[in-house]
């Protein structure tokens, strides 16, 4: 008895052996390249590691079967067997699985937006807040989180707001209200909402109004929420300081107005508003944690190039004195580089 499960252990041994060191090879490979790519996250680690683990497990499966005491024909069977189920798969998930991974190849290559970026793609807004080789993930302006599919942002146009964008306003007055007068306190108002370069636009000559859009640039994009209901505060305030009515000229009203009584509040004196933390930096918080990641990266990678390049110049030199001035500088740059991967690491954990 003992001398036939003795046999059977020797004849089943390779194939437990080589399951178990596929297993153990394709583990640590995996968490190594996880582990470079947390590290790096702007080389193609993140399209390179999951293809290089499921070429590990399929050759695992394969050096198994082999290695399996049947015979040959019972080795041909599985051998085919596998190859149809990989291949049923790979049909099967190509319009899904297989399109988002050849599109996030894409936007990797293409590199049309970064971490911490504003889009808009469709119905669906908001900062860049995780780049996936299956999908990408955006913090809306509620703060939630949208997962968008790769697929999705190749198929569909979408638009990158950078420094530099117009941020407006629309409002409708009545032709009884001189367009001189309004372009030049919808102009104060965008100055005072913070935007560079302001303009004034005529939309639209409806029946009734005439649809005024005030206009600038804004500089900071992450700004842009609070900006928008700046410039919109900005428009009450002027038109309203300038007593020009924001109202329908088919405006109608029970109450008796006396004379030329016009609809705007009275003036109140308002205290200085404090200064206080804006919304944006609660809303994406994700997103720029993502994008001061990727600029910390941008800091390594370009530090160590300064390292390798004062390296390369001190086995190069032949002089005492330079020399010396080479080696001091590289120790203050390893010193930076040091301090810069210790807080990268705190950062990602």
């Amino acid at each position: 008895m003992w001398n036939d499960i003795l046999s059977s252990l020797q004849e089943w041994a390779p194939a437990i052996v080589f399951a178990a060191v596929s297993i153990l090879l394709t583990t640590a490979v995996s968490r190594f390249l996880r582990r470079r790519h947390e590290a790096t996250p702007n080389s193609n680690l993140g399209v390179v590691g999951p293809l290089t683990t499921a070429a590990l497990i399929a050759a695992g499966l394969v050096v198994t079967i082999l290695a399996l005491p049947i015979g040959d024909a019972a080795h041909g069977q599985l051998l085919s067997l596998f190859g149809l189920l990989v291949t049923g798969a790979i049909a099967l998930s190509s319009t899904t699985i297989l399109g988002n991974a050849l599109a996030g190849i894409m936007l990797r290559a293409i590199r049309s937006f970064r971490p911490g970026d504003y889009l808009r793609v469709g119905e669906h807004a908001g900062r860049v807040s995780e780049l996936g080789i299956l999908h990408t993930e955006i913090q809306t302006e509620d703060r939630d989180l949208t997962t968008l599919p790769n697929l999705y942002l190749v198929t569909t146009p979408v638009t990158v707001l950078r420094s530099g964008t117009v941020v407006s306003a629309l409002v409708s007055l009545g032709y009884d209200v001189d367009r001189v007068a309004v372009e030049k306190q919808l102009i104060e108002a965008a100055k005072n909402a913070g935007l560079a370069d302001p303009f004034v636009e005529v939309v639209e000559l409806g029946d009734f109004s005439i649809s005024y859009r005030a206009a600038g640039f804004l500089t900071e994009i992450k700004h842009i929420i609070t900006t928008r209901s700046n410039l919109r505060k900005s428009v009450l305030d002027s038109l309203h300081a300038a007593e020009i009515e924001i109202v329908s000229p088919t405006f109608m009203n029970q109450r008796q107005l006396v004379g030329d009584e016009r609809f705007v509040p009275a003036a109140m004196r308002r205290s200085p508003t404090p200064v206080k933390q804006t919304p944006e930096a609660r809303i994406f918080d994700k997103a720029d944690a993502a994008e001061a990641k990727e600029r910390m990266h941008q800091e390594l990678t370009k530090q160590q190039a300064v390292v390798a390049d004062l390296e390369v110049q001190l086995s190069s030199s032949a002089f005492e004195a330079e020399r010396a001035q080479l080696d001091e500088q590289l120790v203050r740059e390893k010193l930076r580089l040091e301090a810069l991967q210790a807080v990268i690491t705190e950062a990602s954990l």
